[in-house]
């Protein structure tokens, strides 16, 4: 069984007596990246409720200094991500950096964050997996697994336990999307199935009729990689077109933030399988103590009934954080030497399994294969079905082969039957 969390969030919340450091008596200064508009607008929201979790539970308190949160708000493009990072770095003077939360801000904060080597850059969510693995940044660390990683286990439970052979695809048009898929298609077709069709739509689509007229009528299944406003906007307008596919989710189309969405289409996707970093319906006691501490930080309505993926990548990335800052003293010294040095060799024991970092500072992982269950309540939840420990970033795959594949993208990797 694994140890609760708050006994350990406590400590950090501890001053040591005696003298203290000129730096103790001033605040850490962590600044926040976060989707508080456009499509994902509702991902971000409960991101920022993870971090705060975390920061309530060690009574704000880092390294024996309080902690001041600077949130600043993006839209999913990288754009937007570079001018919230510029503001917080260059004109707020912020210490650390907590984010993003979107694929391709990630890759573009990634580069930025090359140019200012005095500041840590800790991800928040976001999945895109160059994000690490080409040309990684010695001071960014992510403690999520990525977008291929959290594939990982649905493409052999669709092919063996649902007995789907033919399968089309229809995801978001950008570099998180190419990265699930990435890792559903290697695992799929390896296993023997086929693709027979891949669509992509703008980040942000507002009519997916064309799309859903486009929708081959002659495969087992389809697999849907949207999320926020995309994904509730393609459900009702899939109800109300009388489409009755068999559906497979992406991580984020199966997540809270639609989960709980308003309407009834989301009761489409009840006996939906996915996977990702989490299962909401986890009996682990540190998950529940996890769930709990989340549910008690916020009014009901304030919040979702469990934390969304989102929360939960921004809860580690805060966890991680609030521990080195602990083991350093508060002290960010020499270029934050120590704090860097303490967070390349974690091991993390987050809510959702333990975490470690690989030599690019990605996290390895655990992985949840689920089904949408609906609970006794009425809410819609993800229920574990399968789990895969120790998940590495290049899935299994034997490096040089796995680099042979290429990079995610609309048609890479291709589906062979082995890679």
């Amino acid at each position: 069984m694994r140890k609760p969390l708050l006994g350990s969030l406590s400590a950090i919340a501890l001053i040591s007596a005696g003298a203290m450091p000129a730096f103790a008596n001033e605040p850490v200064k962590v600044g926040v990246l976060a989707t508080l508009e456009g499509t994902y607008t509702a991902l971000g929201e409960d991101g920022v409720r993870g971090m705060k979790t975390a920061l309530a539970q060690a009574k704000n308190m880092a390294g024996g200094r309080e902690v001041e949160l600077i949130i600043q708000s993006t839209d999913t493009s990288p754009d937007s991500a570079l001018r919230g990072a510029r503001k917080l770095v260059e004109q707020d003077g912020v210490d650390l950096v907590i984010g993003p939360l979107s694929g391709s801000e990630g890759i573009a904060i990634r580069d930025y964050s090359k140019t200012q080597p005095g500041v840590t850059f800790i991800n928040g969510a976001s999945g895109a997996m160059e994000t690490t693995y080409v040309t990684p940044s010695e001071n960014f660390f992510r403690f999520n697994t990525d977008g291929a990683q959290w594939s990982i286990g649905l493409g052999d439970y669709v092919y063996n336990e649902k007995g789907y052979r033919n399968i089309a695809t229809v995801g978001e048009d950008y570099s998180f999307v190419y990265t699930q898929v990435f890792g559903f298609v290697t695992e799929f077709c390896a296993a023997g199935g086929d693709i027979t069709e891949r669509l992509w739509v703008p980040l942000g689509t507002k009519d997916f009729g064309s799309i859903i007229a486009a929708l081959p009528d002659d495969v087992d299944a389809i697999y849907v990689g949207l999320g926020g406003g995309d994904a509730v906007n393609f459900l009702n307008q899939y109800q109300q077109a009388g489409g009755d596919a068999n559906l497979i989710g992406g991580s984020i189309m199966v997540d809270g933030t639609v989960l709980s969405s308003e309407g009834s289409a989301k009761e489409a996707l009840i006996g939906t399988p996915s996977s990702g970093p989490q299962s909401d319906t986890w009996d682990d006691p540190a998950w529940q103590e996890y769930v709990k501490a989340y549910q008690d930080t916020f009014a009901p309505e304030d919040r979702f009934p469990s934390p969304s993926l989102l929360a939960t990548g921004y809860y580690n990335a805060t966890l991680a954080m609030l521990q080195c800052m602990d083991t350093v003293g508060g002290d960010l010294s020499d270029g934050q030497a120590a704090f860097r040095d303490c967070l390349s060799n974690l091991t993390l024991e987050a809510p959702n399994g333990t975490i470690t970092l690989d030599e690019n500072r990605q996290a390895v992982g655990t992985n949840f294969v689920s089904e949408v269950v609906e609970l006794d309540d009425g809410h819609l939840a993800t229920q574990m079905v399968a789990m895969v420990d120790n998940v590495e970033q290049t899935l299994g795959i034997e490096k040089a082969a796995f680099d042979e594949i290429g990079l995610p993208s609309r048609d890479t990797p291709a589906c062979q039957s082995s890679y």
